[in-house]
């Protein structure tokens, strides 16, 4: 017997979850599922532009794993585009990161998974300056614990 799929973790969830492609109506569209973790895998890879240790590290599986989870996600992908399917994200085998944020003045706090879906924050709860950024979390891979470097938020800030 296979053991349980371990949790992966997963720092973003997409704004918009559904793609199609135009001028074919939905009653008549056939589509692709992609998983969240399958889009945070290209997320990771393919936006961010990170080695593959480092986005396994991040989401907290083992490097031959990620390349599965992103091979899959990538395959999935190329079918919606060159068979005119609409992809859909959702579902999978994931945790949410706690969101950790820094402002430029050293204040740092958690913000809750729940309060994340709606976005992240705009401003510091202590000094309200917009100019925050996430802070990557610890991830514990064959190194130990590396803590990564905090990276800017999507609009720069």
């Amino acid at each position: 017997m296979s053991r349980p799929p371990k949790c992966r973790r997963v720092a973003f969830l997409p704004e918009v979850t559904y793609f199609k492609p135009a001028g074919i109506p939905l009653r008549v569209l056939q589509e692709v599922v992609v998983s969240v973790e399958e889009a945070e895998a290209i997320r990771l890879k393919d936006l961010e532009g990170l080695e593959q240790e480092q986005c396994a590290e991040r989401m907290s599986i083992s490097r031959p794993t990620f390349q599965r989870v992103l091979e899959s996600a990538r395959r999935k992908i190329a079918e919606a585009l060159l068979h005119g399917k609409a992809i859909r994200i959702e579902g999978g085998n994931f945790e949410m990161m706690m969101g950790r944020f820094r402002c430029t003045r050293g204040h740092e706090w958690d913000v809750p998974f729940e309060t994340m879906v709606a976005g992240p924050p705009q401003l510091c709860p202590a000094c309200s300056t917009p100019d925050i950024m996430p802070l990557v979390p610890p991830a514990i891979g064959r190194h130990g614990i590396s803590w990564g470097r905090p990276h800017r938020g999507r609009h720069g800030r």
